[in-house]
């Protein structure tokens, strides 16, 4: 990867040699390792274990997650808060672990439509819960910095499962109170 970087130097006007520029390409490379670095994590092992009985049906939410991910378009980067919410069934999940799966599916080529599902899945299917919502706001540099420039645009992106799709009064708890 450190050559490529090296080539992109090269191939944008730069003198990769340069002082300021000698050590870019490994640190592209490490930073690219790293905010990508989802792609080398399971479910399995960022969940550890980390689920409980409990006799609680009431929603749980998790909000205000922070994340950061690239565009898989254009490989800039998108961020903003995930919301999580869950009604569960005879199991809950350690809190940590709600915004490790965020960030496990945000470290990598995303588009936030994909993203949004991908955590409602997995927490529905690690769960077997009774109902999932997750709602994501993101700015995107990629309509920031290039293309039409809209500085302050923010995209709005849900995922619903199970209660939270089939029942409007689950649905607008989560939503109302993630507001």
């Amino acid at each position: 990867m450190e050559e490529e970087i090296r080539s992109i130097l090269e191939k944008i006007g730069e003198d990769p040699n340069r002082e300021g520029l000698v050590d870019t390409p490994r640190r592209v490379a490490r930073s690219y390792a790293f905010l990508t670095r989802g792609y080398h994590q399971s479910l399995e092992e960022v969940v550890n274990g980390a689920l409980f009985e409990a006799e609680s049906d009431d929603m749980v939410i998790v909000r205000d997650i922070e994340f950061f991910s690239l565009c898989e378009h254009h490989m800039l980067p998108f961020f903003g808060k995930c919301h999580v919410g869950y009604i569960p069934r005879g199991k809950i999940i350690g809190v940590s672990k709600v915004a490790r799966i965020v960030d496990m599916f945000a470290r990598r080529l995303q588009v936030q439509e994909r993203l949004t599902r991908q955590i409602s899945e997995a927490l529905m299917t690690t769960l077997n819960a009774e109902g999932v919502g997750v709602v994501m706001e993101a700015r995107h540099l990629c309509m920031q910095m290039r293309g039409v420039e809209k500085q302050h645009s923010v995209m709005t992106t849900s995922s619903m499962a199970g209660s939270f799709r089939r029942e409007l009064a689950t649905r607008n708890e989560f939503m109302r109170l993630i507001r």
